[in-house]
């Protein structure tokens, strides 16, 4: 496959789930411990090689670009207080110049959309895509695995990433089914959005990674409005599923939904627990809660 130097993050959406506290400020840069959703995602993206971040924003959006920017007064401060600890989290943070894009999705009309946003700034090369409410834990980041994993496969090869989810619960997600194994990763023979469990064909639901080629845009383009009235992005892979090859990669470690309230929280107790600075007196203070302290 030829080298992924580009990742698009959505991150248009208005985190009606997380009001009032998104009212003001983008569910994006809500913390997990003390660093913004989004910034671990990027990390994710830099650890698996990519080079160039492509944000599609939306109104009131603006503080996702300054946090990927230079604060001046902020690191003036610093310096004269002789924070270097603190200036190095700064600079760790900051894209080099150029190497980031933003783009406006002007209507909600669905993570399809959001996608053929992107598609004068990504060209015509295959591209990452990382849902930004999505966190995935492990030492070595989902996209990195799925990297690894291309190298054994066409040229042309799509990927999904998918992890098992209990039968009872299939209903709330895509869900795919499970052709041969290709290295790592396995062919997939269907894509199936939100199926009853009796009709699942397994229970391996779509996480929020996927690597695409950059035919999707063209269907993309002339794609009809699907379920809920939005651009569906699950439609336009069936459709290129007609010509291309889709593959699904089991990836290891455990994701976290930060689009929901347990699964944010549960994501600050995940990464709190595997800070050794924080873990000790964390484990501690959950225990005190736990036991009504």
């Amino acid at each position: 496959m030829t080298r992924i130097r580009k990742a698009i993050f959505p991150v248009a959406g208005l985190g009606t789930r997380f009001l009032p506290a998104t009212k003001a400020m983008p569910k994006e840069m809500l913390p997990v411990v003390d660093r913004p959703l989004i910034q671990h995602v990027v990390d994710e993206a830099y650890e698996a090689g990519i080079e160039h971040l492509v944000f599609v924003t939306g109104r009131n959006k603006s503080v996702i670009e300054d946090h990927f920017d230079r604060q001046f007064e902020l690191e003036l401060t610093l310096i004269e207080r002789g924070k270097k600890a603190e200036l190095a989290l700064l600079s760790d943070a900051l894209p080099e110049a150029g190497t980031v894009s933003f783009t406006r999705q002007q209507s909600p009309l669905g993570l399809g959309h959001a996608v053929w946003c992107a598609r004068e700034i990504v060209g015509h090369e295959p591209f990452a895509l990382l849902l930004p409410d999505v966190l995935v834990k492990h030492k070595r980041g989902c996209l990195a695995q799925m990297i690894d994993a291309a190298a054994e496969l066409d040229a042309n090869a799509n990927i999904i990433a998918v992890e098992e989810v209990p039968s009872d619960r299939v209903h709330m997600y895509g869900v795919v089914g499970v052709g041969p194994a290709k290295g790592k990763a396995f062919s997939i023979t269907k894509m199936v959005e939100k199926p009853k469990a009796s009709e699942a064909p397994s229970n391996l639901s779509i996480t929020g990674r996927y690597i695409l080629q950059p035919e999707i845009f063209g269907i993309l383009e002339k794609q009809a409005a699907g379920a809920g009235g939005e651009i569906q992005l699950t439609d336009a892979m069936l459709a290129l599923a007609a010509t291309q090859p889709f593959y699904g990669l089991k990836f290891e470690g455990r994701s976290y939904d930060c689009g929901s309230k347990i699964g944010f929280l549960a994501a600050n107790v995940a990464y709190g627990l595997d800070r050794p600075d924080l873990a000790p007196e964390f484990r501690g203070e959950i225990e005190r809660i736990l036991k009504g302290q």
